[in-house]
C-alpha cells in the first residue's frame, strides 16, 4: 500500500483529460497535477527546449513525493521519456504513447488503416508509427500534424464552428484519402474536441490514449503493491499560469465528478477555492 499521490503533468490543460479515467478505474488514488499553462504549447518547441521545462517540472514532483509521475502530454512522451526515466531512477515514469501503441498495435486488425494525429513535434517524431509497428508490423499507419487544436482548445474555442471548420480543414482529406477506418488522438489536448469529431467522421474509431493510459498505471501500482487506500489527500491541480480559462476547463471536465481539489499558482502559490 501506498498512499501517496501520482503526479501528472502536461504542457496545459490537455493532460487533465487522463484524470477522470483513473478516478472511476482507481478512485482510491490522488493527484497532484502540473499544467505548464505559462509555457504551453510545447508542440512547436525545440527538443532541447521540451525536454529542458519537463526536466523541471518532473523534479517538482519528484520533490513533492509523488509515488509515480504519468507523462500526461505527448510531445514529451515523444522526445523525452527516457531522459526523465535516467535522470530520476527512483521514481517509475510514464509516458503515454507507448501504452497506446501497445494498444493499437494488439487489437486492431492488419487491415484497418489507421491515423495518428498530434502536435508537429510528436508527428515528426513518429513516435507511435514506430511504436505500433513494434507490436504489429503489418499495420498501415499514417501521420498528419494540428498544429492549431491546442492553442484553440486552451483558450476554450471548442463547441462552436470555429473548432469545426479547424478540424476541417485539417482531418477532410487526411480522413477521406486514406480511407481511415481509426484515428488515435496523439495529444491529450484532443480529447476535449472528441465529440465534435465523432460528429464530423461518425465512421471512425477513436482511440484515446487519455483512457488507455490507465491500464497502465494500473499495471505499475500492481507491480510495486503501490494503490492507495484511504487516503484524505485533496487533489492538487498546479498551474503556471493559473487562468480563468484552466480553472474553466477543469469544471468542464470534472464536472460529473465529486473530488476534492484545490487550484495553486505555482510561481505565487496562490490558492484558489473552487
Amino acid at each position: 500500500m501506498d498512499n501517496r499521490p501520482i503526479g501528472f503533468f502536461d504542457s496545459g490543460l490537455g493532460g487533465l483529460t487522463c484524470i477522470p479515467y483513473l478516478m472511476r478505474e482507481l478512485p482510491e488514488e490522488k493527484i497532484i497535477y502540473f499544467g505548464d499553462t505559462a509555457r504551453t504549447p510545447y508542440g512547436s518547441k525545440a527538443t532541447r527546449t521540451i525536454r529542458s521545462f519537463s526536466m523541471e517540472i518532473a523534479d517538482f514532483l519528484v520533490k513533492s513525493d509523488v509515488k509515480m509521475i504519468v507523462i500526461a502530454c505527448n510531445t514529451v512522451s515523444a522526445t523525452c521519456v527516457y531522459d526523465l526515466q535516467q535522470k530520476f531512477p527512483q521514481t517509475p515514469i510514464i509516458g503515454i504513447i507507448e501504452p497506446t501503441a501497445r494498444y493499437v498495435g494488439t487489437y486492431r486488425g492488419v487491415k484497418d488503416k489507421v491515423g495518428v494525429i498530434g502536435t508537429k513535434v510528436t508527428i515528426t517524431s513518429h513516435a507511435y508509427k514506430d511504436m505500433i509497428h513494434m507490436y504489429n508490423e503489418k499495420l498501415d499507419i499514417v501521420e498528419t500534424p494540428c498544429p492549431a487544436f491546442v492553442p484553440l482548445i486552451e483558450e476554450g474555442i471548442i463547441d462552436n464552428e470555429i473548432m469545426d471548420l479547424t478540424i476541417k480543414y485539417y482531418m477532410d482529406s487526411f480522413v477521406n484519402d486514406n480511407d481511415l477506418d481509426a484515428i488515435v488522438l496523439g495529444c491529450t489536448h484532443y480529447p476535449l474536441i472528441k465529440k465534435n469529431i465523432e460528429r464530423l467522421y461518425p465512421h471512425l474509431d477513436i482511440i484515446n490514449p487519455s483512457d488507455i493510459v490507465v491500464g497502465r498505471i494500473r499495471e505499475v501500482l500492481d507491480d510495486r503493491d503501490g494503490f492507495a487506500s484511504g487516503s484524505d489527500f485533496t487533489n492538487v491541480f498546479y498551474a503556471s499560469d493559473l487562468s480563468e480559462n484552466f480553472i474553466n476547463m477543469i469544471d468542464k471536465i470534472f464536472k460529473e465528478e465529486e473530488t476534492k481539489v484545490k487550484f495553486l499558482n505555482f510561481d505565487l502559490e496562490r490558492e484558489i477555492s473552487r
